[in-house]
């Protein structure tokens, strides 16, 4: 499937987020963002199937 450059900028960002929440995570056990970053994952696949609904170029 060929995506947009913007699907691949959501894509990034969310895993940025993810890489870093996990990261918090492991050194923090039990804390809010250790429990935040299971959402990140889904909330970026729910940003990339919204994307992929609207965008002409990726659709």
């Amino acid at each position: 499937m060929k995506t947009c450059h913007r699907f691949a900028t959501i894509k990034a960002d969310f895993e940025r987020d993810a890489r870093f929440l996990r990261g918090h995570a492991e050194r923090h056990q039990g804390s809010a963002p250790a429990k935040n970053a299971v959402s990140v994952k889904r909330n970026m696949a729910r940003a990339l199937n919204t994307h992929l609904d609207r965008c002409p170029e990726c659709g």
